[in-house]
C-alpha cells in the first residue's frame, strides 16, 4: 500500500518571512518510464468556470494550479510560500503594507507571449474590476494598488496590514494571466485560457451536469513547451475527467477508464478500497494523507426563520457529527467542532465547548426561551456530497427526531444554479464544502464569516471583522495569532452563521501502475499533476 502520513500541524511562523527567494529557473523535463502516456484522473468536483477571475471551487482550482503560475507557490507538504514566477518577494517596512516582488527573467505564456510585471498588474486589477460574485476577488481585497517598474519589478501597496498576502498570492487567486488575451472587464471562455504553468490546455469536452447545464466534462492538458519553472514533469499529458456521481467514478476506476480518483469518491467506495488493500488486493492502491477539506451547514441569516440565532443554536445543539462520520461517511471523515480544522494552527473546539454532545432538552430550552413556535419549519438544500443524499437525510432525521424541527430537503443538482442560489439568499440552510485556498487559519475565518463570507450567509460580527481579523493580519508570527483566532472561533460558535460538520481524510485510489500520488496528497490543497507517472507494470 502506498500511503503518506504528513505532519498535520502547520507551523506557519515562517509563512511571511521577510524575504522569499528562489533559485534560477530551470528548463522543464519529462521523466518516467512512460513519459508520453496520458494519465487520467477522475473527480466529482464538477465546475463551470475556469477563468481565474471567476473560478473559486475545487473543480476549477485543480486545473488552475497546473496551468497557471503565481508569483509564489506552496511546495509539497509545506505551508511556507516559495517563489514560482517570482525570483524573490518581501515585505518592505515593518507594518506589512508594502510587498515587493522581482520576477524571474525570460518567462513566457504557453502562446509564446512574454510574461512581465505588466501581466501581474493586469491580473490583479482585472480580478478587482470584474469582482465576480462567485470568484476569489475577496482574497486580494487588501491590495489598494499595484505598480510595475520595468518588466520584472512589482510592488503591492496595501490598504491595511495583510501578513498572509504571500499565501494568498500563492493560491489560484494569484494566477497570472496574459493581458494580450484576457479581456479586462469580463471572463474569458474556458477554451481560450492561456497560462504559463507546467501544462497548457489542449482540449475541453463538455458534459451535462445533473442539473442540465453544459459544464466541462473532460479537460486534457499537455506539457507547456514554454514553461521555464522548477517543476519536473513525469507525464506529458494529463486528463481531468469530471463525473456527476461517485458511483460513476468508482466504475470508471474499476474498469481502468481512469487511472486514479481524487478524494471525491463515495465514502463507502473509499473505505472498501482501503480494506481491499489491507487484505492484499494489489489491483488498486490507496494513498492516505491529511486534509484541510471541511464541510459546513450554512444558514441564510437574513431569512425570517434561520435569521433567528436561537434556531441556528438549536440546530447546533442537535447535530450529531459522530453518527454522520460513522454511519454516513464510513469513518472517512472526522467530526469537526470549529470553523478552523484540526491540524491547522489555532484550531480549537469552540462548538463542542459551547454545545457539548447532542442534547434534545437543551435544544428545546433554547427555542422555548426565544418564544419560537414548534416545530420549526425549515428547508435544507444540498447540491453535491460524497455521500449523496444520505448526508442531508441523516441531518433531517436528527433535527426531526425530537419533534423540534420539520425539515424539507431539496437538491439543486446543478452546481452553477446552486452557487447562484446561495448568493441570492434563496436557501434557508444548505450544506457546502470548503477547501483551503492557503494553509493558514485566516482562510477558514475571513472568507467564511466576514461580511457574509463566500457562502453569503448575511452574518457579520464587528468584533471579528473590525477588530480581530485586522489584528491577526498584523501578526507576521502566525503562531502568535493563535489566541486571536481562538476568540474568532468562539464568537462564531455563539452566532452560528454556519456549523462545522466534519473534515475529510484524504484517500486517493489509483491503479497499481500509477506512481507519485503520495507526493502530492497534503494539506496545501494543491494536486500536482506533474508528480504523477506510470511505472510500466
Amino acid at each position: 500500500m502506498t500511503s503518506v502520513h504528513r505532519l498535520a500541524v502547520l507551523t506557519c511562523a515562517g509563512l511571511v518571512a521577510s524575504t522569499v527567494a528562489g533559485c534560477g529557473s530551470v528548463t522543464k523535463a519529462v521523466t518516467g518510464s512512460d513519459p508520453g502516456g496520458a494519465i487520467v484522473m477522475g473527480t466529482t468536483s464538477v465546475t463551470s468556470v475556469l477563468d481565474p477571475a471567476g473560478a473559486y471551487d475545487n473543480g476549477s482550482w485543480l486545473l488552475l494550479k497546473n496551468v497557471f503560475q503565481s508569483l509564489l507557490k506552496f511546495p509539497a507538504g509545506s505551508s511556507t510560500p516559495s517563489p514560482d514566477a517570482a525570483q524573490s518577494c518581501e515585505f518592505t517596512g515593518s507594518d506589512a503594507t508594502t510587498y515587493h516582488c522581482t520576477l524571474r527573467s525570460g518567462l513566457k505564456f504557453s502562446n509564446g507571449h512574454p510574461l512581465t510585471a505588466q501581466d501581474v498588474v493586469f491580473s490583479v486589477e482585472r480580478m478587482a474590476k470584474i469582482k465576480d460574485d462567485n470568484g476569489p476577488a475577496s482574497l486580494l481585497d487588501s491590495i489598494a494598488s499595484v505598480e510595475a517598474k520595468g518588466d520584472t519589478e512589482v510592488t503591492f501597496h496595501l490598504s491595511r496590514p495583510d501578513a498572509v498576502l504571500p499565501a494568498k498570492l500563492a493560491s489560484a487567486a494569484g494566477s497570472i494571466v496574459d493581458h494580450q488575451v484576457f479581456p479586462a472587464d469580463k471572463l474569458l471562455a474556458n477554451d481560450k485560457l492561456v497560462g504559463s504553468g507546467p501544462y497548457k490546455i489542449d482540449s475541453i469536452e463538455a458534459m451535462t451536469s445533473d442539473g442540465g447545464s453544459k459544464v466541462p466534462g473532460r479537460v486534457t492538458v499537455v506539457a507547456n513547451d514554454h514553461y521555464s519553472g522548477d517543476e519536473i514533469l513525469k507525464n506529458k499529458k494529463f486528463t481531468l475527467r469530471y463525473f456527476n456521481k461517485g458511483a460513476e467514478l468508482k466504475t470508471a476506476l474499476d474498469k481502468g477508464e481512469v487511472d486514479l480518483a481524487d478524494n471525491s469518491l463515495d465514502p463507502g467506495a473509499a473505505a472498501q478500497y482501503l480494506a481491499d488493500v489491507q487484505a492484499g488486493n494489489t489491483a488498486v492502491q490507496v494513498a492516505e494523507g491529511d486534509s484541510s477539506e471541511t464541510r459546513y451547514l450554512a444558514f441564510n441569516t437574513k431569512d425570517a426563520v434561520t435569521g433567528n440565532p436561537a434556531v441556528r443554536q438549536a440546530v447546533a445543539q442537535l447535530l450529531d457529527r459522530k453518527v454522520l462520520a460513522r454511519d454516513v461517511y464510513a469513518r472517512t471523515v472526522q467530526p469537526l467542532y470549529s470553523v478552523v480544522p484540526a491540524g491547522v494552527l489555532g484550531h480549537n473546539t469552540a462548538f463542542f465547548d459551547k454545545y457539548g454532545d447532542p442534547d434534545l432538552a437543551k435544544a428545546k430550552q433554547i427555542l422555548t426561551a426565544a418564544k419560537i413556535a414548534l416545530p420549526v419549519k425549515m428547508s435544507l438544500t444540498w447540491s453535491r456530497a460524497r455521500a449523496e443524499g444520505a448526508e442531508s437525510a441523516e441531518i433531517k432525521r436528527q433535527l426531526e427526531a425530537g419533534g423540534l424541527f420539520q425539515v424539507t430537503v431539496n437538491q439543486e443538482a446543478d452546481w452553477d444554479k446552486f452557487k447562484k442560489g446561495w448568493t441570492a439568499g434563496s436557501y434557508q440552510a444548505y450544506t457546502i464544502g470548503w477547501t483551503a485556498d492557503y494553509p493558514d487559519p485566516d482562510n477558514f475565518v475571513a472568507p467564511l464569516v466576514v461580511d457574509g463570507g463566500a457562502y453569503h450567509t448575511g452574518w457579520n460580527d464587528p468584533r471579528i471583522s473590525d477588530r480581530l481579523v485586522p489584528e491577526s493580519l498584523r501578526q507576521a508570527d502566525r503562531a502568535a495569532a493563535s489566541s486571536t483566532f481562538a476568540q474568532m472561533q468562539n464568537i462564531t460558535a455563539e452566532g452560528v452563521p454556519l456549523i462545522p460538520i466534519f473534515q475529510t481524510k484524504s484517500l486517493y485510489a489509483s491503479r497499481s501502475d500509477i506512481t507519485g500520488v503520495e507526493s502530492t496528497v497534503d494539506t496545501t490543497g494543491v494536486f500536482r499533476f506533474w508528480e504523477i507517472g506510470r511505472s510500466g507494470k
